[in-house]
């Protein structure tokens, strides 16, 4: 499984021109699952996210967790992080999960946010969506639960 994830000050994800998902200040996070993925890897890399100590405190240091500050999490699947561009010109998408696996796990990483206190919002899987945000910072990093 893996992330991008950016502290934002907003988000929004809109499908068809209505917005389906949006935060305050928080995470966005872009998701892609891996056909090797399970819950474990959902899991580890939910709780990795939400404690990732990447808010300010008052001294203006990374100091303080998505958990700590209370903020919001917006999570947006995006098969395209799994993209193998070793070889040729045009990206593979083998080490994606299929629909039929991806589905179920990327619900279950967002009820699980939930489950731990995270206000949660998310996109719509397979849509083809719009996602707006103001980055705060900017702060964008890279989580991938095969390097746990």
């Amino acid at each position: 499984m893996r992330a991008v994830i950016q502290r934002v000050a907003t988000a929004r994800v809109e499908v068809d021109g209505e917005t389906v998902g949006s935060i305050g200040p928080g995470l966005l996070a872009l998701l892609g699952v891996a056909a090797s993925d399970g819950e474990a890897d959902a899991d580890w890399l939910l709780d990795k996210m939400i404690d990732l100590r990447i808010f300010q405190n008052a001294d203006g240091k990374f100091d303080r967790s998505l958990r700590e500050i209370g903020g919001e999490l917006l999570v947006v699947s995006q098969f395209t992080l799994l993209a193998d561009t070793r070889k040729g010109r045009r990206p593979s998408f083998t080490d994606a999960a299929r629909p039929e696996q991806a589905v179920p796990l990327y619900e279950y990483f967002a009820t699980q946010a939930r489950a731990r206190g995270i206000p949660t919002s998310t996109g719509c899987f397979g849509a083809s969506m719009q996602v707006a945000l103001v980055n705060d910072g900017p702060v964008t990093i890279i989580l991938d639960s095969e390097t746990r």
